[in-house]
This record gives structure tokens, C-alpha cells and sequence, in this order.
């Protein structure tokens, strides 16, 4: 299965490129395309979504639904196009899709509609887009991190733990003081 394989696969962090911006909007126009009618908004979050952020060369995209127990729908149009729904995730605050082999990488988290883990996602975004220490922060410890852990992904996530509440702590304040709102969809 491919989450064993997953498992298998080593930690590489890259610098920001420009290019994981028009990746996710090549993806975001199939996606749009095919299940458009279906999705409140769909955002291109994680590391590849914050201009400067060094990351895993993953594009993680961010659907967000009004039913997500009906996600037959959903799964069918995603499919389609490519990507495979992960029945076993364990995160029961989203569903969750994954490239097809020989597709980019791609990670698709769908979620509920103003869900506290959707605006998470989207604040945690935000608040690195706007702030160069935090996200200078961020990167040193994903470097340090996947030093560390290159072949232990699931120790690489653990150990990210620290430092994504540390800045979470910081956003909320940020977000607070500044009146922070989910920025317009790209649906």
C-alpha cells in the first residue's frame, strides 16, 4: 500500500520554489473543473502555499465542503482526475486523497466548512506568509528535523510539533490584533 511506502520515502526539504505556486494552480483548475459545484473553497495551504518557506516538494490543497459524511461526490469527481481516496486516514476532521503513481505529489485534505482544522490551516498560512521570522523559524527546524529523521517521517511530523504551537500561540494573538479573516477562496 502506498502509505507503507510513504513511510519509506526520505524527508527532503527544498528551498522555496516559485513554480509549487503554478503546480497547485494547474491542479486547482482540474480540481475546480471536475467539482466545482460540490466545494465552498478550495486554498493551497502547507509549506509549498508560504513564498519563502523551504518545504517538502508536496502540494497540499485544501478543499472545503458543506457535508463531509457525503463524500461519495466528491471522491468519484477527485478520482477522475487522479487522485486516490484514503479510506485509512486517521484524521477524522478531514478526508484525504493522494496522487495516482506517476502524478505530482500531491496531498488533498478535504474538510468541512469553517471547521476549526480548515481555519487552522489557513491561519497557520497566513500568519508565515506575513511574518519572516517565524517562517526563518519554521525552516531551520524542517532542516534540523529532516537531518535528524530523513528515514522516520512519522518522527520528522512528531517533531514539528513544538515549533507549529509556538507559532499557532503567536498567530492567534496576530490574528486577534489584527482582525484576521480566511483571505477570499481561489475557487
Amino acid at each position: 500500500m502506498d502509505g507503507d511506502f510513504q513511510l519509506k520515502e526520505p524527508v527532503v526539504i527544498e528551498p522555496y520554489n516559485e513554480n509549487w505556486p503554478k503546480l497547485y494552480s494547474e491542479i486547482r483548475s482540474q480540481i475546480v473543473n471536475q467539482i466545482g459545484s460540490l466545494i465552498q473553497r478550495i486554498d493551497h495551504i502547507g509549506s509549498t502555499a508560504v513564498t519563502g518557506l523551504s518545504a517538502k516538494p508536496i502540494i497540499d490543497i485544501q478543499i472545503s465542503v458543506s457535508d463531509l459524511d457525503n463524500i461519495e461526490e466528491v471522491a468519484s469527481g477527485l478520482s477522475e482526475i487522479g487522485f486516490e481516496f484514503r479510506k485509512d486516514n486517521p484524521d477524522l476532521t478531514k478526508r484525504y486523497f493522494r496522487e495516482r503513481a506517476g502524478m505530482k505529489r500531491t496531498h488533498i485534505h478535504v474538510r468541512h466548512s469553517g471547521s476549526w482544522s480548515e481555519q487552522f490551516n489557513l491561519l497557520f498560512r497566513d500568519y508565515l506568509r506575513e511574518h519572516e521570522l517565524a517562517r526563518n523559524e519554521y525552516s531551520k527546524v524542517k532542516y534540523q528535523l529532516a537531518n535528524l529523521y530523513r528515514d522516520q517521517r512519522e518522527k520528522y511530523v512528531e517533531g514539528k510539533t513544538k515549533v507549529v504551537w509556538d507559532i499557532m500561540l503567536k498567530a492567534n494573538k496576530w490574528s486577534q490584533d489584527f482582525g484576521w479573516k480566511p483571505s477570499k477562496s481561489d475557487l
